[in-house]
């Protein structure tokens, strides 16, 4: 083995030095980082109990919280959600899925908690797909995804960000764009921005700007924590 000399040795030092002794900048599950709380991001789920979370039924959730996760599955609701509404903001948390067929989703803008699926978007969470438009990341029923997230779907946890600013939504997957929309093209009730047909009784540019989020139960277990929303201004 070759000898280090005195500069390799001084580098490595100072390369040891440095790490062993640079601040921590990552949180455990459901806490903010201190560059989150720096930069003003909200922590919407403590990983502990359901405060600040409901069924949108108005009762409260059934289902305990399961290590430090929110449950939908069997919680009493369509969706649980939280209870604030917001406009224009980044949302992000983590989601594993149950088993192969596993549906769920997250909701957000949800103006009617009475109806959720007519008053709001839904952000795909699936280990199948019946078509483009229900599959992992896609805005249900109004834009396709545009790739499948690059992790096994099956037990795999998904980072996943929704950014809403005024029309616009992008949906990320494990820092991937998987789809994207701009609610001001979507002009007639029951159809997309192709003219092709969707379920929804008014037309995308006329769902609000702001309202509720939550996720889904649709009959299977799905795993959800670190939920963090960071509001943004309006452009």
């Amino acid at each position: 083995m070759p000898a280090l000399d005195f500069r390799t040795l001084t580098l490595t030092a100072a390369l040891f030095f440095s790490l062993t002794n640079a601040p921590l900048c990552f949180a455990a599950d459901n806490q903010l980082t201190p560059e989150e709380k720096a930069a003003g991001w909200q922590l919407l789920f403590n990983g502990k109990d359901h405060t600040g979370w409901k069924c949108n039924t108005g009762k409260e959730i059934a289902t305990p919280v399961e290590d430090g996760c929110l449950l939908p599955f069997e919680s009493g609701g369509y969706i649980i959600n939280y209870e604030k509404p917001f406009g224009d903001f980044t949302l992000k948390c983590d989601v594993r899925m149950d088993k192969p067929i596993c549906n769920s989703g997250i909701f957000f803008r949800v103006s009617d908690l009475g109806d959720p699926v007519q008053s709001g978007f839904e952000a795909q969470v699936a280990s199948f797909a019946i078509s483009p438009y229900q599959q992992m990341g896609a805005i249900y029923d109004f834009v396709k995804a545009d790739k499948k997230p690059a992790k096994e779907t099956l037990w795999d946890w998904h980072h996943v960000e929704i950014t809403c600013r005024g029309p616009m939504i992008k949906v990320m997957i494990d820092g991937e764009k998987i789809s994207e929309m701009n609610c001001d093209e979507f002009t007639e009730p029951g159809k997309r921005k192709d003219g092709s047909t969707n379920k929804f009784a008014k037309a995308g540019k006329d769902f609000a700007r702001s309202g509720y989020l939550g996720f889904q139960d649709h009959g299977a277990k799905c795993w959800y924590r670190n939920v963090k929303l960071l509001e943004l201004k309006p452009e």
